[in-house]
């Protein structure tokens, strides 16, 4: 019951986080591109591969934490769904280059945060 409510919480953490990333990136970068979801989907690809490989390589994070801290807070944090809503939008609006821009900077920009956190990760361990 306490990983439940640990989830549960560190979830809510998340959502809350990412709820203020973009507001404040929406005020100081501008509401023409969702800067928001992609510096929070970003981030939180680098945060999932570092926590999960340092919790599969390592004893520093317990199996309980690992999960409160991916699946709870990384998955609050992170959002696939306001991405492709936001994505499908500019297409929507016929804004051809912003929409590809907002597709492949995600893409390629959290496939690359996510290596680095689990270079990262590797290099903290030693592996």
């Amino acid at each position: 019951m306490i990983r439940v409510l640990l989830i549960a919480l560190a979830g809510a953490l998340g959502t809350l986080l990412r709820y203020f990333v973009g507001l404040w990136a929406g005020r100081a970068l501008g509401a023409s591109f969702p800067y928001g979801t992609l510096l929070v989907n970003v981030a939180g690809c680098f945060l999932m591969a570092l926590v999960a490989q340092l919790a599969l390589s390592t004893s520093l994070i317990s199996p309980t934490w690992r999960v409160t801290l991916t699946t709870g807070f990384m998955g609050g944090l992170t959002t696939y769904s306001s991405f492709n809503q936001e994505t499908m939008n500019l297409l929507r609006e016929r804004s051809w280059g912003t929409g590809a821009a907002n597709l492949l900077g995600t893409l390629l920009g959290c496939f690359l945060a996510g290596a680095l956190g689990l270079l990262a990760a590797r290099k903290l361990t030693g592996g």
